[in-house]
């Protein structure tokens, strides 16, 4: 079994993303999990760059790291500069990084046109720059910088380049596809031809500009690489970088490669842990940890999935930290409907073709339940007649003042229990959807305190007819917790508060069935304590 070694850049390449900034503390809590994870390296930054990273690489030489090895980057000395003089390699060779990683030319084009030196100069710079690093006592990776539009233009070139890092004492060449443009073809070619030349492992960095990132690394591998470069969910400059979500299952599911301490079981659970600190929305979409990479939706697929799951999965959701989803929709059939009712732990019953029925009915008005399992749930107890209505709201009214100092809205609301109790509040709110929402929770406030620890985590409005202008319905999707599940609602209407309304009632209603005993209080409160 092959070893591949993971080599995380999420901490510098990563960091180039457009819109993503990380904190000296959120690269030292990221360093941490990604060595939980089991990187074999985390490249952390640039010292000398920017005070964030020089402050990262003083914090972050006093971490225990379980397995994972530190990386310092940067480049090799500039034209004109001693390598003992170059500013950048002295601030590698001052930091607290055992391992060091430096870019240099390898493309001829690069060097006469970005540089403006010769090419002897140039493999000069590599071998002085990697001389210096090493007198330093410091461990060195060199990055081949376009090594594969440098390979096709001048590949005695290229290879020439990087062997100068390697008589230097350099311990991995990693081979970068810099631009993004190669294809795995061109890459498996040179991969193969430089692992005859050089006796250094290789690695490979792939970006991903022609969305073969994750491909041309695989190819790479399977001509004679031993390491992977990457960050998690593929963030990056420009289009990104080879993403490791996708790298570590296909290399260890797929392909049979040993990576050390890397459980790929845990690669949904990084995914989504990096995605927040770097606030990024998370891509629903993407293989192996995306919500969507195990959802089904059409009725065939999900009744060949209850027979045997590898009809419509090629690995268990499991083996990556992610779960099943069966969606249920318009284009739902009785096996949709048989697993979701499953899922949920609702009883199977001979009604499978009323909630069919049910679900086409409402998605044509433009309901969606696929990501509103409260909702369906309800749904479907409510068809069944097996919960009652435990509150009903009787009016309400939503004030939006412009004044100097800003838009206030204010919301009044009138609520009344199953016992026939009515509750009359008022609220504001940061806009008329807050307002109600506080207006709503304060009157049922009277009648269910356990709804306190209910909270809005998310709201979305999605306009059902976009040709129809201001006067199309809405649908509002809405997640809730409680501190210790969330759940998801959904109300449509063609008015956003009515939609807001529907899905902000459902929400409570779930909240409220969840709770054993919930929806009872004492009557021994009287009407006249419940208005405000």
């Amino acid at each position: 079994m092959k070893r591949v070694y993971v080599y995380d850049t999420t901490l510098r390449d990563g960091a180039q993303t457009e819109g993503v900034s990380f904190s000296c503390g959120d690269k030292i809590d990221i360093a941490r999990r990604l060595d939980a994870f089991g990187a074999d390296f985390i490249e952390g930054g640039w010292p000398g760059s920017n005070p964030k990273d020089d402050e990262f690489f003083s914090r972050a030489s006093k971490l225990r790291l379980s397995g994972s090895k530190l990386v310092a980057f940067g480049s090799t000395c500039r034209p004109g500069v001693p390598a003992d003089e170059d500013a950048g390699l002295k601030a590698l060779a001052g930091c607290g990084s055992e391992w060091c990683c430096i870019f240099g030319k390898t493309w001829d084009f690069h060097v006469r046109e970005a540089l403006e030196i010769g090419l002897d100069d140039n493999v000069r710079l590599i071998r002085d720059s990697v001389s210096f690093l090493k007198d330093a006592g410091k461990r060195v990776l060199f990055d081949a910088e376009h090594f594969f539009d440098g390979f096709a233009s001048n590949p005695g070139y290229a290879i020439e380049a990087v062997q100068a890092a390697e008589e230097a004492g350099a311990e991995w060449a990693v081979l970068c596809d810099t631009n993004g443009g190669s294809l795995p073809d061109m890459v498996r070619r040179a991969v193969g031809e430089a692992s005859e030349e050089l006796g250094i492992p290789l690695g490979i960095h792939c970006h991903n500009d022609s969305d073969l990132a994750t491909a041309c690394s695989l190819a790479a591998v399977e001509a004679g690489c031993s390491m992977v470069q990457g960050t998690v969910n593929g963030i990056g400059e420009r289009c990104g970088n080879a993403n490791l979500c996708a790298l570590v299952p296909n290399l260890s599911l797929k392909m049979g490669m040993d990576l050390g301490g890397i459980d790929p079981s845990t690669v949904t659970d990084l995914s989504r842990y990096v995605g927040e600190v770097a606030n990024m929305v998370p891509n629903p979409g993407m293989p192996y940890v995306g919500g969507r990479a195990f959802a089904h939706k059409g009725g065939v697929h999900v009744s060949a999935l209850s027979k045997d799951p590898r009809t419509y999965e090629h690995v268990d959701p499991a083996s990556v930290g992610n779960v099943r989803r069966i969606l249920v929709s318009d284009m739902a059939g009785r096996a949709s409907i048989t697993e979701k009712l499953g899922r949920l732990g609702l009883e199977q019953g001979d009604d499978k073709e009323a909630i069919v029925s049910a679900v086409k009915d409402l998605e044509f008005r433009g309901y969606q339940f696929e990501g509103a399992d409260a909702s369906f749930e309800l749904l479907v107890k409510r068809l069944r007649g097996e919960m009652e209505p435990m509150f009903d709201v009787t009016g309400f009214r939503v004030y939006t003042d412009d004044r100097n100092e800003g838009t206030e809205s204010e919301a009044s609301i009138k609520v009344t229990d199953r016992n026939g109790r009515t509750a009359h509040t008022a609220a504001d709110g940061n806009g008329p959807v807050n307002a109600l929402d506080n207006a709503l929770r304060k009157g049922l406030g009277c009648f269910f305190p356990e709804l306190e620890d209910v909270r809005l985590t998310d709201y979305k409005v999605r306009v059902l007819d976009e040709g129809s202008g201001t006067s199309t319905g809405v649908r509002v999707l809405i997640k809730s917790t409680d501190g210790r599940e969330e759940w998801t609602t959904v109300g449509v209407s063609v008015n956003i508060i009515g939609a807001s309304l529907a899905a902000l009632k459902d929400s409570l209603e779930y909240a409220l069935m969840r709770q054993s005993g919930s929806g009872r209080r004492s009557n021994e409160q009287s009407d006249s304590d419940l208005n405000g």
